[in-house]
């Protein structure tokens, strides 16, 4: 934003209303931004407040999407979408469908991707999205919602962290899932 002329003021403190009025803050682009942002805040941004998801929504919303589309086999991909009071739950402007290669991946190497496609989508759609001209639809589905704390029982699964390969994190997931209790993964395909 900052290579095309646009002010940028970036945090990764919870946003307050002094700042946004110290800073005469106009529009609200949430990424990789770790806070639910209060109602409050929202209203000071009608059609003004976005956020960019790693994830294809209404799928994954809330933390690690990235990790939790390849444990449900949920479809892939990146969104764009208003901000409302909800976790992920917003108006869809833009979304992108991503299929993976999984023999040849890793969490790291497809959430790299995943940043990539999501930062290329948004630059293309930039202008449209700051002169509200572009497109809207609600999430249609309920799809699905992951805290920080749902990753604690496959932790034991990442046997290389984010270096763990797909077909590994598949695997381990098939061999443990009654002993850890897990949930069942959805039907989706990729």
């Amino acid at each position: 934003m900052r290579s095309i002329g646009e002010p940028v003021i970036q945090t990764a403190n919870k946003i307050e209303s002094s700042l946004i009025q110290k800073e005469n803050v106009v529009f609200l682009v949430s990424y990789g931004y770790r806070h639910i942002i209060r109602k409050t805040i929202l209203d000071q941004f009608p059609d003004r407040a976005i956020n960019l998801h790693i994830s294809l929504l209404p799928w994954n919303k809330g933390a690690d999407p990235n990790f939790w589309s390849f444990v449900d086999n949920t479809p892939k991909g990146v969104t764009i979408h208003y901000l409302d009071d909800g976790i992920d739950t917003g108006d869809i402007i833009v979304q992108q469908e991503i299929k993976f290669e999984s023999s040849q991946e890793t969490l790291a190497t497809t959430y790299q991707q995943l940043q990539i496609a999501i930062q290329d989508l948004f630059q293309e759609n930039w202008e449209s999205i700051k002169n509200a001209t572009c497109s809207r639809r609600p999430q249609q589905a309920k799809g699905s919602l992951h805290k920080r704390r749902d990753k604690a029982a496959y932790n034991g699964l990442l046997t290389k962290n984010w270096d763990t390969s797909i077909e590994t994190l598949r695997s381990n997931i098939a061999q443990n899932a009654d002993s850890l209790k897990l949930r069942p993964r959805n039907d989706h395909t990729e």
